[in-house]
């Protein structure tokens, strides 16, 4: 894979700092394995060493340190602030206070990570006001400023936030050359304006912003403006900013995402696309080099959802569809973070769908991309995209089948809305409730099942139109299209003509395209219709406009397909796209497959080899071909370890049955082994190897290590017969939802990993085909 230098910059850096670098901790009292020596703040948040990465943001904050290496960190950090990479951010600065404690403004960083995060910043807050005696007058006033908005007390939120513009205003005013106190003005103007304040005029935040750009034009104050303008049709004003924000800092993919909010409002999605794409690849690359999961990324679903919406905007359905695959494919934290998957799977229905891939969408039944969904709704969804596919490919039995699975889950929707009423008026009665309030309790109580119920019996009526087209029964067609409120003007519009209503269909298609004549499927979808309905010259105006935004079109796809009788009729080739046209006004873009690769793909786990009680070696070796289940724990002293270990050793058959060894590695030495053993819970030891690091090797390899504290951490790891690592978790407190986990290894290792990035040749200026 061919990286950016910016990525391999990262991943070198990744290994140049070691935990033995960091300084020891200075614990205050004793604390829980895996729990800080300084407290609950630093419990949570990064616990692995942050390293020097290029192209975090050209800023500038001085601040008291002897420590010139602590003030690289502090700055990086500040930049990573600017990029709302907080976890990043919060990991610079816990390097700068690890390389000199009595930096405050070190603490004051701490505390800016996590601006979403009341109690922590609180906490990280009184260390900076406690240590900020030594610091400038201007440091102090910075940590004065964000004291007060953090305090505990109990100001009207509001209130807090006016008097922390007030604040900063003062601080520019103090200090006029300070260019990062007016890019945290222009920043809390707007971020006040998010949460009700009024801001009068965008113009006057917008030319505090053009203050700092004007003394350095590449600042990262780029980003807010995207957001200060990304309101109504403001976003036109943004242009500028979203041409530079990702190129001011190009290791945060976070940057170059919000430039496609602005082209992506205005209906530039190529552009947004490039710009997303951008954001992914970069956050791919840093996940490889960090070796991070995916969920844990900030906004890291959000972009890729808006990603593949895009790409099918742009006709790049393929691309889309494995994108979507891709974020299915990606290890859900626990059983609350997984919305990357959600998101996967509703963009994948949609795009194949909407592009009619019926084969590929029935081929994905009984796969992990398509597997039945807990969410009655979304279950509908899954049933109905299935039943369409089905009778729309002529096999009406599967069509049958799915219309059956559809009627059941009402049926199930309809009586578990009973049964939660009869428990309502039960629990009523019980509290001597009057009619009118049993009969409101009882309401309440089956209200939510509304949704859920009017979602499954429109998907019902819209697989009974698909089966009623099949059956050639045209007169049955038209009612259900009412009931059947889920299809999209575009397809509804096919709908019409296939039973004759030509007009209505027309006007069905005319709507979907003028709603966005940017998005390529619904005027592909006009023109083939109006070339059926013999408007002839209608049809040939809505395939040029189709052909100025057909570079990135699959002329494979049957919404394109079908246009072939236009474009002969044009006398013009088979590959009848026009060159990609080169906007000037998007800054200077890097090569996309530089910036990292366009799937996610797990890292490598790295080797050990360790001995149990006995003296017998094990290494990871061994397991060639076969998948494990590594925990880190540490020692039998650990009574939450032992918990963790006495949770998952039930289930230890169960993970033998699905071809997952489970194996156990502690900080204990050999000799010290057999006092886990004596707590099993059924006083036989575990069912599974237990080993010894006390050298703490294998922990610090697989980053289950506090560098700042130089103490173990708790971790879990899936590891594949591959050798790669499929899912993990480290944390101060050990993983214990085993059930859970054996599901979704099951799911991890029934998808494939590494797949090539081949992605659609979009036709260059040049006109040469170019993967």
């Amino acid at each position: 894979m061919r990286l950016h230098p910016l990525a391999c910059s990262i991943a070198l850096a990744c290994t140049a700092l070691h935990a033995e670098d960091a300084p020891p901790a200075k614990p205050d009292d004793a604390k829980k394995p895996g729990h800080s020596l300084h407290g609950e703040a630093f419990n949570e948040g990064p616990r692995q060493a942050a390293v020097l990465m290029p192209g975090t943001g050209d800023v500038h904050f001085p601040v008291t340190t002897k420590n010139e290496l602590a003030q690289k960190f502090f700055t990086q950090g500040v930049g990573q602030l600017h990029g709302f990479w907080y976890f990043e951010a919060e990991r610079s600065f816990r390097q700068a206070a690890a390389l000199d404690a009595e930096c405050a403004m070190a603490y004051w960083g701490m505390a800016m990570a996590n601006v979403n995060n009341q109690k922590r910043a609180m906490d990280f807050m009184k260390t900076a006001v406690a240590k900020k005696g030594p610091a400038s007058r201007r440091e102090q006033v910075w940590i004065d400023t964000w004291a007060a908005y953090f305090s505990e007390a109990k100001n009207e939120e509001g209130a807090r936030r006016a008097a922390l513009v007030k604040a900063l205003e003062e601080l520019v005013f103090e200090f006029p050359d300070d260019l990062e106190a007016k890019a945290f003005l222009v920043y809390q103007l707007w971020d006040n304006s998010q949460h009700g304040s009024p801001l009068p005029s965008r113009l006057t935040v917008d030319a505090l912003a053009q203050q700092v750009l004007a003394a350095n034009p590449a600042h990262p104050v780029h980003h807010y403006l995207i957001h200060l303008w990304n309101v109504g049709e403001g976003d036109k004003h943004a242009l500028a900013a979203a041409a530079r924000c990702g190129q001011a800092a190009p290791a945060i993919a976070h940057m170059w995402h919000m430039s496609g909010h602005t082209f992506s409002k205005l209906r530039r999605y190529a552009d947004a696309t490039w710009q997303q794409e951008a954001s992914a690849r970069v956050d791919h690359a840093y996940m490889a080099a960090a070796r991070i999961l995916p969920e844990q990324i900030h906004n890291y679903a959000h972009n890729n959802d808006w990603l593949v919406k895009d790409l099918a905007n742009v006709g790049r359905a393929q691309d889309a569809i494995d994108l979507a695959k891709n974020m299915i494919e990606l290890p859900r934290l626990d059983a609350a973070h997984s919305q990357a998957y959600h998101l996967g799977r509703e963009r994948l229905t949609e795009t194949l769908v909407k592009y009619e891939m019926w084969s590929d969408l029935t081929a994905l039944e009984n796969s992990v991309y398509l597997a039945p969904a807990e969410q009655a709704e979304v279950e509908a969804r899954r049933l109905a995209a299935l039943g369409v596919a089905y009778f729309s490919e002529g096999k009406s039995e599967d069509g049958g089948r799915e219309l059956k699975a559809l009627e059941a889950l009402r049926a199930k929707a309809r009586a578990d809305r009973m049964a939660a009423a009869d428990a309502a008026e039960a629990k009523a009665k019980t509290e001597k409730k009057n009619p009118d309030d049993t009969t409101k309790a009882m309401a309440e109580a089956m209200k939510g099942f509304a949704y859920p119920l009017s979602t499954t019996e429109a998907a019902l009526a819209e697989v009974k139109i698909y089966q009623a087209l099949g059956d050639a029964r045209p007169d049955v067609v038209k009612p259900l299209l009412a009931e059947a409120r889920d299809i999209p003007a575009e397809r509804r519009a096919r709908l019409h003509f296939a039973i004759g209503e030509k007009d209505e269909a027309l006007k069905h298609a005319r709507d979907a395209s003028n709603a966005d004549p940017a998005q390529v499927q619904p005027l592909a979808n006009l023109a083939g219709l109006l070339w059926r309905a013999e408007k002839k010259d209608e049809a040939r105006a809505a395939f040029e406009k189709l052909r100025k935004l057909s570079a990135p079109l699959d002329l494979s796809l049957p919404a394109f397909a079908q246009l072939a009788p236009i474009a002969e009729d044009l006398k013009l080739p088979k590959d009848w796209r026009e060159p990609a046209s080169i906007a000037t006004d998007t800054g200077t873009r890097p090569d996309l497959a530089a910036l990292g690769p366009f799937r996610w793909r797990p890292s490598a786990a790295p080797s050990w080899s360790l001995r149990d009680g006995e003296g017998k070696p094990h290494a990871l070796a061994d397991f060639k071909g076969k998948p494990v289940l590594v925990v880190f724990y540490l020692g039998s002293g650990c009574s939450h370890c032992i918990e963790q270990l006495n949770t998952f050793a039930p289930l230890t058959a169960q993970f033998a049955d699905a071809g997952i060894q489970i194996i156990a590695v502690s900080t204990d030495s050999a000799a010290g082994l057999h006092k886990t053993f004596e707590q099993g819970k059924d006083g036989k030891g575990f069912p599974f190897p237990i080993l010894a690091d006390d050298s703490l090797a294998a922990f610090k390899s697989y980053r289950a290590f506090d560098d700042f504290e130089n103490i173990p951490l708790h971790g879990t790891y899936l590891i594949d017969g591959d050798g790669f690592v499929r899912w993990q978790n480290i944390s101060y407190q050990p993983f214990r939802d085993a059930s859970w986990l054996l599901g979704e290894s099951k799911r991890l290792l029934s998808v494939p990993v590494n797949r090539p990035d081949k992605l659609t040749a979009v036709r260059p200026p040049n006109g040469r085909a170019d993967n």
